[in-house]
């Protein structure tokens, strides 16, 4: 058996303070004086290292608060109080919520699963992934539990062309001769960032993550630069000008390429495999209400990887917009109806959040995913759009250290690592190939409403 996979982590600290849920509003007036105040009793301590952050002019105490409220509750005079910080609820927007950062912000410091002692407290239902639920069943079987559990939980997948069937002369010689392919241990590749600061020390950072991670970052080429070289093997060049001008030595020693999908795409494959055999194409492909017919043509026309992007939020590019997960389960069984599904390799991103997101798209077809706009999160970014208007960032992501910046972004992805070990461990699942595609282990809210709703309005 092959040494599991494993992801080391450490504490990362953050650079500058977080925004935090709650503040602290203590009043001193009227205070009573007593012998054994409750400040002193804080079990965190948090009174006692009390100070004024000058970078930011905040208090360090509302960071510091671990918001167990004993300190509210015992005070006999009821001079302090939690009031929700009106900086955090403006985190973000109405997709990237001040939670989902919040959550990204911990397991980028920490490695770890946010989890919360007093249990889930939300909808259990809403819109975009959301909207889906995933098997448990297998949940009380301790062999499978996930991270701790005795069996082998593979997370690896195989990135390119597959042969529908293989062929041998009468000999035993094969004669279908095999695609070039490239496996990845997780099924997360870095995508392109949608907007941040000047990308030079960015990328530096996404790339350490990625070799240490043993994955992929996409590059454009408008970004590539030679001091870049020595990440050759867990670079995936996007080529958004003519190929024809980029250096061939570097296209040489590349094992992924991406182009963007148009009329010249099969040439332009067709030129790459000529300087190139063993480089795996992609083609990115803006998702729409025509992605599946898209999909089928290229599938036959021998592409190897179909790149379906959504917007930031999950959308798709129709009058009526589409989330992710409901187009990409749309390709997939198109592509299954079709008989092709196994010979090409889909991968999806765009409004990727959280670790059950990326469960989730899996599921509804994807074989592996692209994550973005996390990784910025994971370096302190407060989806604040500032520097996509030309305002300089507010934590100064630009200027991050690389080798820092790699330490939290490897946290992220470990604590996505053990959420998605989870998920298969109680389903049941031993194999990230396997989870594809396996919309019967799913609920979808939307099937449901019908089958439940639809038979009472036929009787009316």
């Amino acid at each position: 058996m092959p040494v599991k996979y494993h992801i080391h982590t450490a504490p990362v600290p953050n650079r500058f303070p977080t925004v935090i849920r709650s503040g602290v509003i203590a009043w001193e007036e009227g205070c009573l004086k007593c012998p054994k105040c409750v400040k002193r009793e804080c079990v965190y301590g948090v009174y006692d290292k009390r100070g004024l952050d000058s970078r930011l002019m905040s208090d360090s105490l509302d960071s510091l608060c671990k918001d167990c409220f004993r300190c509210v509750q015992n005070c006999p005079n009821r001079l302090i109080h939690k009031a929700l910080n009106p900086d955090y609820k403006n985190l973000g927007d109405h997709y990237w919520t001040p939670e989902i950062i919040s959550k990204l912000w911990f397991q980028a410091e920490t490695g770890r699963i946010p989890v919360s002692g007093a249990g889930y407290g939300g909808p259990f239902s809403g819109s975009g992934f959301d909207a889906m639920w995933t098997d448990m069943s297998e949940i009380v079987r301790p062999t499978r539990d996930g991270i701790l559990g005795r069996e082998y939980i593979s997370t690896q997948v195989d990135l390119g062309r597959k042969h529908q069937a293989l062929e041998f002369d009468t000999l035993g010689n094969l004669l279908s001769p095999p695609y070039p392919s490239v496996e990845i241990p997780i099924p997360i590749i870095f995508d392109i960032l949608p907007w941040s600061p000047p990308r030079d020390r960015i990328n530096h950072t996404l790339l350490r993550a990625a070799k240490k991670i043993n994955t992929f970052s996409i590059i454009t080429q408008e970004d590539w630069h030679p001091s870049l070289q020595r990440y050759l093997n867990h670079i995936m060049l996007y080529l958004t000008g003519d190929p024809e001008g980029f250096d061939k030595e570097i296209l040489k020693k590349l094992r992924l390429i991406e182009i963007p999908d148009g009329l010249k795409v099969l040439e332009i494959q067709k030129w790459l495999k000529g300087i190139n055999p063993e480089a795996v194409i992609a083609v990115r492909i803006p998702l729409n209400p025509q992605a599946k017919d898209r999909a089928l043509e290229l599938t036959q026309s021998g592409l190897e990887i179909l790149h379906f992007m959504a917007d930031e939020f999950g959308r798709d590019q129709g009058e009526a917009p589409l989330f992710i997960k409901d187009r990409i389960k749309e390709v997939h069984l198109h592509l299954v109806k079709n008989g092709f599904r196994d010979q090409i390799t889909l991968l999806a991103g765009g409004g990727v959040a959280m670790a059950e997101d990326l469960a989730k798209l899996i599921i509804c077809g994807a074989d592996a995913v692209t994550v973005d706009i996390p990784l910025l999160v994971a370096l302190e970014c407060r989806v604040c759009r500032r520097c996509a208007e030309g305002i300089p960032c507010p934590v100064n992501i630009a200027q991050i250290y690389p080798p820092r910046g790699q330490a939290r972004i490897r946290n992220l992805i470990a604590g996505w690592y053990n959420q998605l070990l989870e998920v298969m461990g109680a389903m049941g699942i031993r194999e990230a190939r396997r989870l594809r595609g396996e919309m019967g282990r799913a609920m979808f809210f939307e099937d449901l409403e019908r089958e439940i709703f639809l038979p009472l309005h036929k009787r009316n």
